[in-house]
């Protein structure tokens, strides 16, 4: 992904600063030694640990890629290992502190009225934020009560809850017209601008509720999926349909929030 190419650029990049301090201007000079002497810098430098293992992913993406292409005659990485890293509990939110979030967009307002619709989407099926501001106004069915959702080449159906069928239908009628300036504007969720929703502006308008609420932990889009997927399994879902809400390729991925759920899963 773009995002994924960026992060090795940037790790690649520092090694190669790194390399510069001790005048290693070719990669045959790099040994092993000089590989694990940059994993205990990075160390030294309070780097976290999935931090570091990510660069040393990098690493040996890279030394490989040298190897194979016969650019350095052995692979100083192949011994290469990253730190292990502890699996953190994701974040999530009580029901209340959701209910108090979603309370706080005002309804009299044009972007009030889609603010409240995105979180109540959000909250409703569990997307991530990318899924959700690249939402067509083709992808809601409400008579059905589902929508459909496209991330990395993957769809999925999701239900729709009363709560965000009702804020959809406020928001289509009473607030999307006034904010577009080109009609043949496809995307369900617009900035006031009229253009499509980007991930900085969902994120500000979630900060922004967020301590209008007074809710001091903090908060992000990922946020919510994971309080959908926990209040969905304390309620008794199972856990292959929260999976298939999720969109997880693997359910090892979702068995997490088991963990978070403190009530008996029937």
């Amino acid at each position: 992904s773009e995002n994924t190419i960026l992060s090795y650029r940037r790790d690649l990049r520092n090694f190669f600063q790194y390399l510069d301090k001790y005048d290693i201007t070719d990669f045959s000079r790099v040994t092993s030694i000089t590989l694990s002497s940059y994993t205990l810098y990075l160390q030294n430098n309070n780097k976290a640990s999935s931090t570091i293992s990510r660069n040393i992913a990098s690493l040996k993406c890279y030394f490989s890629f040298l190897y194979s292409h016969n650019k350095i005659k052995s692979n100083p990485a192949t011994e290469l290992e990253a730190p292990k890293v502890s699996k953190k509990l994701p974040e999530i939110l009580s029901v209340d502190n959701v209910s108090l979030l979603l309370n706080q967009p005002d309804m009299t307002d044009t972007k009030g009225i889609r603010d409240k619709a995105m979180l109540e989407v959000l909250y409703a099926t569990g997307m991530r934020v990318s899924e959700l501001i690249s939402l067509s106004v083709k992808d809601l069915n409400l008579n059905l009560e589902l929508i459909h959702c496209t991330s990395k080449n993957k769809s999925r159906i999701i239900p729709l809850g009363s709560k965000a069928i009702y804020s959809l239908n406020l928001y289509l009628k009473n607030s999307r017209n006034q904010l577009l300036k080109n009609r043949d504007e496809s995307c369900l969720f617009v900035n006031c601008n009229g253009h499509p929703m980007t991930r900085q502006g969902f994120w500000k308008i979630l900060k922004y509720y967020a301590k209008l609420a007074g809710i001091e932990k903090e908060i992000t889009p990922h946020t919510l999926r994971h309080s959908f997927a926990v209040h969905l399994l304390q309620n008794g879902a199972d856990l292959r349909s929260v999976q298939e809400m999720l969109g997880h390729s693997d359910i090892s991925t979702t068995q997490i929030y088991l963990s978070l759920n403190t009530n008996r899963i029937r």
